[in-house]
């Protein structure tokens, strides 16, 4: 298939387009939550497992991003230093209120939890665990692969307060490669995007406010050195990455 490449960026292309257009309350919702978060002085957490976890690293740490951004991370959910074994302890029930007891949730901060499959037991608690601490919940999920592999399980959509549907297809992958297999995920590149057009919709929404949107700037450009370790001292105490 000599067009694979590009039949693949042009069904990204569409997905992202699609969700753009079908995801704009959804988006709206999520960034007033963020909002109401940094006004009241609370951070933006991130959780999801496997590879899901790249968007707590998303949000963490960069150029144009949030400072209030707190990345959760456990080695036991990622897939670094085992994937096989990650991808059995995120089923595993009553293991994410153990990750996310390391972080102080509360009813002044907003969480999101990302899964594309929206359906392991590891995302789904995590999402009921938040709440038990009054934290609002933003799922980013994909309906369509959540309602596939649901078989009776709760799903992430199930457990938060807004729901963000990335769109992606059940089973992730978007180009046919024969008869049985498909290859091309999308869901890193969905959830990013949705990720940081909430962020984006937060800032601004906090400086049309008179607020300060605490955004980090390149550490190339200059005045940003001090610009970002004033914001580091804001949140560091909230956030053991920095």
């Amino acid at each position: 298939m000599s067009n694979a490449a590009q039949i693949y960026l042009k069904a990204a292309q569409d997905l992202l387009s699609t969700a753009a257009q079908t995801q704009s309350d959804a988006i709206l919702r999520a960034a007033a939550l963020c909002t109401e978060a940094i006004a009241r002085g609370g951070v933006i957490y991130i959780f999801g497992t496997g590879h899901s976890h790249l968007m707590a690293e998303e949000g963490h740490f960069r150029a144009g991003g949030l400072a209030c951004v707190v990345p959760i991370l456990s080695t036991t959910v990622m897939v670094h230093e085992g994937a096989i074994a990650s991808t059995r302890m995120e089923r595993m029930s009553g293991l994410a209120d153990v990750i996310l007891a390391r972080y102080p949730l509360g009813a002044d901060d907003a969480l999101f939890v990302f899964s594309t499959s929206g359906v392991n037991a590891v995302p789904v608690e995590a999402a009921r665990y938040a709440r038990t601490q009054g934290t609002p919940v933003i799922g980013v999920t994909s309906l369509a692969y959540s309602t596939a592999a649901a078989n009776g399980r709760q799903r992430l959509a199930d457990v938060s307060d807004v729901v963000i549907d990335s769109g992606a297809p059940a089973g992730d992958a978007v180009v046919p490669i024969d008869d049985e297999v498909s290859a091309g995920p999308v869901s890193t590149l969905l959830g990013a995007a949705m990720l940081n057009a909430v962020l984006v919709q937060a800032a601004a929404d906090l400086a049309e406010r008179g607020l300060e949107a605490p955004v980090y700037r390149s550490a190339n450009m200059p005045g940003a050195n001090e610009h970002n370790k004033r914001l580091v001292e804001r949140y560091r105490a909230r956030n053991p990455h920095l």
